[in-house]
């Protein structure tokens, strides 16, 4: 049963019923919205991923002490990661999570804390405070605030990241929604920059954790922008089964419908995010078609998508296929180039591991727009993935050459 879908312009993490929301300012980037809240009402069963990166954020660590726990809170701070920031950070982050705690009469424990921002640099936690008191007055008050906690996470992001959902079924009704950041340091292993995900069905906790791992590899895990892994990515999905009615088993006939958009939410967030990528001028969508297995599939289109080379001949428009067989070369997956045939836009650029011609006039139209599709089949099995990246500009240069200032 997939159900019909609605979606809910303008609708983000607060679009699931018992969810509420607010986003201030407390003051860590010059007046912008930089602190976020996210409130369940009734506990919620919680599910996430993390970075791999083995130099984590303290939030990090929290987060992943917390998964078990009944979560009510979410709490997001943009404008510094508090990352490289040793016990302090530790004992910042665990300070957050009890004064919002006292602030909702909840435990500590059923608080997720996540931060945002410059690296090895202390949190200013009398703003942090301040601000937490503003955020916990905006929940009381203010209550489906989706704009203003979508705004309050961003760092280099220019646009806000949503998502939200209303699902009909004869067996019930459900919502999911979603909000994300991340525009630069792009390269998700289990996660992305930060995501975080509401919906009101009821389920377990284990199969929550499955299904949205399944939807993460295929969303989230498909994007690269610059290929560095941040050390702060974390994805959260809260379910607090205010829709007592809709239960996802695995054995429910409602549980193709929660996969299926749970993974076209993830997708969407995930596409907002590559589409926003620091000083892109392309978009480029992978599809490879033709490998063994999903995962060779995955590490071939990271390689292909990661290539400093591939990405910037796409900004130079220059239909330089020969980069993107090299890239699939050193992925370190088994296949014959000999095989390889390559398409960029409708047009074939290499048909068994060779050069086919193709008029460079035609080319050089396809290349001069934003969305490029590129297409590889390995003719070696049935297994295919999507995946999305960008081009290098001299404007991510720029912006990254004076982050910190």
């Amino acid at each position: 049963m997939e159900g019909n879908w609605i979606k809910l312009e303008g609708r983000g993490v607060t679009a699931a019923e018992g969810f509420k929301a607010s986003g201030i300012s407390c003051g860590l980037k010059n007046g912008k919205k930089d602190l976020a809240f996210i409130y369940s009402e009734p506990d919620s069963k919680a599910a996430g991923v993390f970075t791999q990166n083995l130099v984590c954020a303290a939030p990090i660590k929290q987060c992943r002490a917390n998964l078990e726990n009944p979560v009510r809170l979410i709490v997001v701070n943009s404008g510094n990661a508090n990352a490289c920031t040793g016990e302090q950070g530790r004992r910042d982050a665990w300070l957050m999570a009890e004064k919002s705690a006292s602030g909702m009469n909840i435990d500590p424990s059923q608080v997720m804390i996540c931060s945002t921002g410059v690296i090895g640099v202390p949190l200013p936690m009398g703003k942090i405070s301040t601000g937490i008191e503003l955020a916990l007055e905006g929940v009381k008050t203010g209550g489906e605030a989706d704009l203003d906690a979508a705004k309050a996470i961003l760092t280099t992001d220019t646009r806000v990241k949503q998502s939200a959902y209303r699902c009909i079924t004869p067996s019930g009704n459900f919502h999911l929604g979603g909000m994300a950041k991340g525009s630069g340091m792009i390269c998700p292993n289990m996660a992305t920059m930060l995501a975080f995900l509401t919906t009101d069905v009821k389920i377990e906790r284990p199969l929550l954790q499955e299904l949205f791992n399944e939807a993460v590899n295929r969303s989230f895990n498909v994007i690269t922008i610059d290929g560095d892994t941040s050390t702060n990515d974390t994805a959260l999905i809260l379910a607090n089964g205010a829709r007592e009615q809709v239960e996802i088993t695995e054995h429910s006939e409602l549980l193709p419908a929660f996969k299926a958009l749970l993974e076209q939410v993830c997708r969407e967030l995930a596409y907002k995010i590559v589409e926003d990528g620091e000083g892109l001028t392309k978009v480029i969508t992978l599809n490879i078609k033709g490998a063994r297995d999903e995962e060779s599939a995955r590490i071939l289109s990271r390689s292909v998508l990661n290539s400093p080379l591939v990405k910037t001949a796409f900004f130079g428009e220059d239909a330089n296929w020969g980069r993107i067989l090299a890239a699939l070369g050193y992925a370190g997956v088994e296949f014959e180039p000999e095989k390889v045939d390559i398409f960029i836009g409708p047009y074939q650029v290499a048909e068994n591991g060779g050069s086919v011609p193709f008029s460079e006039e035609k080319m050089k139209k396809v290349l001069q727009e934003r969305d490029i599709t590129v297409q590889v089949d390995l003719k070696q099995g049935h297994a295919g993935l999507t995946a999305w990246g960008t081009d290098m500009s001299h404007e991510y240069v720029s912006i990254n050459s004076d982050y910190r200032s």
